[in-house]
């Protein structure tokens, strides 16, 4: 005991010190958190699309917690417009058969949307894109067992009947847990080029880069410079879905990052750029004040009103939202 008592002592001291030194620590990261903000844009794209994204009040349209016409929610809608001017969404809905249930409806005024086909259970987070002869490629994840599923379809008949032409379903490459949230970057032949995430470790979502040749040869692999950029950010938690956008002849990715593991309040949308591996936290403005922004995509296309306009989709998590803004936000701005 009495050998003792000379550590004893001396323990507030260097509770002190480890105090002192964490309050250190958190005032460092506070500053280089507030330098970073103060810093200028990661590029010109990244700036413009901030400029465009940021102000929900100030959209030239939008809809909070977009629903189809039999009431289905929205959930991580991704806009498209077709050749003849119809929009496209393709989302997922949890029904009440406990699964997730992707689908594809169209809309002639982005605001009321009627859904075509149901994809059937167990699968969401789907992508859509043109493949420049005049069909559509569609990713979504799928389970059991989550994995990126890819469909080629003939033409808009054709998936607005979802009767697919050609099929592939991706294996585990990356991770044995799960690999999903995909999305059509382009089709060029029949080589189809993709993003997504896979489930680093069974533990963490982190992003991934494919190559499918043929609809019958894949490829993935990371893209940890685009995890770093948004782990710059902060986020201890999941990096999941992201959607590319052309704006001004550069190439800006739309992400989603996680603050804190398991917390959907969390969740925060930046514009990533390639080039520089750099990417901005976007300071999206609702009506309500909502706070937490997740699944994000933005989509070129024509307005309702013949305009030009850059559409803007996120998902608003009740944990993070304010008063009647829960769920799919779908906004644009006129160009």
């Amino acid at each position: 005991m009495t050998a003792r008592q000379p550590r004893t002592a001396r323990q507030p001291r260097t509770a002190l010190f480890l105090a002192a030194a964490a309050l250190a620590l958190a005032a460092a990261l506070l500053v280089a958190q507030l330098a970073r903000a103060d810093a200028a844009p990661a590029s010109a794209g990244t700036a413009r699309l901030a400029a465009l994204a940021e102000d929900v009040t100030a959209s030239d349209g939008h809809r909070y917690d977009a629903r189809d016409h039999t009431g289905r929610t929205m959930d991580a809608a991704q806009i498209a417009q077709a050749q003849d001017g119809t929009y496209l969404a393709v989302y997922h809905t949890l029904l009440s058969d406990g699964r997730f249930h992707a689908a594809v409806a169209t809309s002639a005024d982005l605001r009321h949307w009627h859904r075509r086909h149901d994809f059937g259970p167990g699968t969401h987070q789907a992508s859509l894109a043109p493949d420049g002869r005049g069909g559509y490629v569609l990713a979504y994840e799928k389970d059991p067992r989550n994995h990126i599923a890819v469909r080629a379809y003939a033409n808009l008949t054709a998936l607005l009947d979802g009767r697919a032409r050609r099929a592939f379903d991706a294996p585990l490459t990356l991770s044995r847990c799960a690999e999903g949230t995909p999305s059509v970057t382009a089709v060029r032949g029949t080589t189809v080029h993709l993003t997504g995430h896979y489930r680093a470790g069974c533990d963490t979502d982190r992003q991934l880069r494919a190559t499918l040749t043929g609809f019958r040869h894949w490829h993935a692999e990371p893209d940890r410079r685009l995890d770093r950029a948004v782990h710059a950010w902060g986020n201890g938690g999941n990096i999941g879905d992201r959607a590319p956008v052309e704006l001004g002849g550069r190439r800006v990715v739309l992400v989603e990052g996680q603050g804190r593991r398991g917390d959907f309040g969390s969740w925060g949308t930046y514009a990533y750029d390639p080039s520089s591996g750099r990417a901005d936290r976007l300071d999206i403005r609702t009506h309500g004040g909502s706070r937490a922004f997740a699944n994000p995509s933005a989509t070129l296309l024509t307005d309702p009103r013949g305009q030009p306009a850059l559409l803007v989709s996120v998902f608003v998590p009740t944990e993070g939202s304010a008063p009647g803004e829960s769920g799919q936000l779908l906004y644009w701005h006129e160009l």
